[in-house]
């Protein structure tokens, strides 16, 4: 599984951003434009602490298997890529919505009437906010379930009958 990188998700959030901006100028030249659903940054937020509750159990479970504590718990290395799997998948998700409502709220506040949608803009600001913890909640997960690094190639590998 390849690692899921940061600036992927930049990419994606400016791009849906860009898009979503000029979508939105498009729409409300056409008609009013819908608002933003109060439920997006509450939704948003809750995955953001279920993939951060993951990541910390995760961890913890981690640790104390490499350290080799008595009773721990291991971790099954099919949930681990299961829980990258998500992370990565929320992240890829979130960075579109995150672009989508920061599009639509950049819009918001430059109309000329801004005053009468500031709820809205703010609801696309939380949005935004809960976005970007669902992404780096997924970036924690794949960081913590990393495998170590493979042996340098350069350093010859011995068979245990070659050894001296």
């Amino acid at each position: 599984m390849k690692a899921l990188r940061a600036v992927v998700l930049i990419g994606i959030t400016l791009v849906t951003g860009v898009l979503s901006w000029a979508g939105s100028q498009l729409w409300n030249s056409m008609g009013s434009l819908p608002g933003v659903p109060t439920a997006a940054p509450v939704v948003l937020a809750i995955i953001a602490v279920v993939l951060a509750a993951t990541a910390i159990s995760l961890r913890a479970r981690l640790k104390a298997q490499r350290e080799r504590v008595p009773g721990a718990k291991g971790v099954d290395p099919l949930s681990a890529a299961r829980a990258v799997v998500l992370g990565q998948a929320s992240a890829l998700v979130s960075a579109l919505v995150t672009g989508v409502y920061g599009g639509m709220g950049v819009f918001l506040l430059s109309s000329s009437d801004a005053s009468a949608r500031r709820g809205q803009s703010l609801t696309a600001l939380f949005a935004v906010l809960a976005g970007i913890a669902v992404m780096a909640a997924g970036l924690w997960i794949q960081y913590i379930c990393r495998l170590p690094e493979d042996q340098d190639p350069s350093t010859p590998v011995h068979s245990s009958a070659e050894r001296p």
